[in-house]
């Protein structure tokens, strides 16, 4: 299950006469800039689909979603790739039974929870049905805000992978399979109270807390008595996601009193400083729409017809 999240980057991919990629924000020092980058990854699959070679490219990303911690930029690089192949190369994909575009971004990512929302927005549960990948859309409880710690160091996957126990007990297995069960059901009903026991976990937060990010407990438990409908490790970490109420409409609209994203962000920033990690908050929202094209040269738009932006 992923959510998509409202944090954006810019990906832009021309023709050129040689290879060149370029990035500037988040993770800029970080992010490799050759073939192996997701971006470029997800062009060669668009372009493979459509069983074109790939021609000289430029890339150049604004990354606005933080590299490495645990909140899809992988998935958005990936996805963002794929769709800028697909105009680039002029072809289609099959929607209807398929979910092509589905296929292609979760078997580069191997598993669509964090691809499925990217593409389609909201929140998405995902599975491989033993021929396919498919996603249903889970409703999104309204006036949801999502409170984000985001340390400033770089979270390894490798690490992360490497604390987990080989193997579950009966007893884990199913604790998460009824608290996985719980939190869909509480997200249907929109019953916010209630995710707190749905997102409790058995299987890779006790030992990535223990291990790797021994402010984690201290600070879910910080977050949810100031008011936070609940809080998690976000993927496989470092940042630690909360979610708190608020009315619809946008936050800046609203009294202070009747919200608690402020009282939540600081509470999770002193744990924060109590174990000296460094990092950032950032408050944002759930967002309903995925990946997008902005602007095409030569556009779609004509003089009969004008799409959104007249792209």
């Amino acid at each position: 299950i992923g959510m998509a999240v409202d944090l954006w980057s810019d990906v832009t991919v021309s023709r050129s006469d040689k290879f060149e990629f370029t990035v500037e924000g988040e993770g800029a020092a970080d992010m490799p800039k050759n073939d192996t980058n997701y971006i470029v990854v997800g062009v060669m699959a668009a372009y493979k689909a459509a069983n074109k070679q790939v021609p000289p490219l430029k890339y150049h990303c604004i990354s606005r979603i933080p590299f490495a911690r645990g909140l899809g930029s992988s998935s958005a690089a990936i996805v963002a790739g794929i769709i800028a192949g697909l105009v680039l190369a002029g072809h289609r994909l099959p929607c209807w039974g398929s979910e092509a575009l589905l296929q292609i971004a979760a078997n580069i990512e191997g598993h669509p929870d964090n691809v499925a929302p990217v593409i389609y927005g909201g929140i998405q549960i995902g599975i491989h049905t033993g021929t396919r990948w498919t996603t249903e859309r889970a409703p999104c409880p309204p006036g949801l805000q999502l409170v984000m710690f985001i340390p400033d160091f770089v979270g390894k996957t490798s690490d992360a992978r490497g604390v987990l126990a080989e193997t579950v007990t009966r007893q884990e297995a199913a604790f998460n399979i009824g608290r996985a069960a719980f939190l869909v059901h509480s997200l249907c009903l929109g019953n916010l109270d209630n995710l707190k026991y749905g997102v409790e976990d058995k299987m890779h937060q006790p030992s990535r807390g223990s291990k790797l990010y021994q402010y984690l407990y201290p600070m879910i438990e910080a977050a949810e008595s100031a008011g936070a409908s609940c809080a998690y490790l976000s993927g496989a970490g470092p940042t630690v996601m909360a979610l708190t109420s608020g009315a619809s409409g946008d936050i800046f609209t609203q009294r202070e009193k009747e919200r608690t994203d402020t009282a939540v962000a600081r509470a999770m920033m002193e744990v924060a400083d109590s174990f000296g990690v460094k990092g950032k908050l950032i408050v944002t929202n759930a967002v309903h729409e995925g990946a997008r094209v902005v602007k095409v040269d030569p556009p779609f738009s004509s003089d009969g017809i004008t799409y959104r932006d007249n792209i």
